[in-house]
């Protein structure tokens, strides 16, 4: 899965919204929970070095919060790393540049968009 297949995937999905927040980095996508603004993943382009990668090049990726035993999992597969730039414990960051499986991604987008919901906060 790509960049803007995941987009699409996440717009026809959910009832969400995006946007850019950050001047520097007009790349960076964020897509939030319609009703409270929360964000549930952000899709980047970051250099690979960064990620632990051989090269200067640049890597599509999306943020995910993710269940955090899964997490220790997932970073032992190729395409997932610990979250860039996010908590580490709870987020992971994941390629799109076709090492993870679209069916994967879209899990993992789904428990994201449940993990940040506001009616899971109502029910604690």
């Amino acid at each position: 899965m790509n960049r803007n297949e995941l987009e699409k995937y996440i717009l026809e999905t959910y009832n969400s919204e995006f946007d850019y927040p950050w001047l520097n980095n007009p790349n960076y996508e964020v897509f939030r929970h319609s009703n409270d603004k929360k964000w549930f993943a952000l899709i980047m382009d970051v250099p690979k070095r960064r990620l632990g990668l051989i090269g200067n090049d640049v890597i599509d990726v999306v943020n995910l919060k993710c269940d955090p035993i899964l997490i220790g999992n997932l970073q032992n597969e190729n395409g997932f790393f610990p979250a860039y730039h996010m908590n580490k414990e709870h987020w992971i960051t994941v390629a799109l540049d076709g090492s993870v499986s679209d069916e994967q991604i879209k899990m993992l987008v789904d428990m994201s968009f449940d993990l940040t919901s506001l009616k899971r906060e109502n029910c604690k």
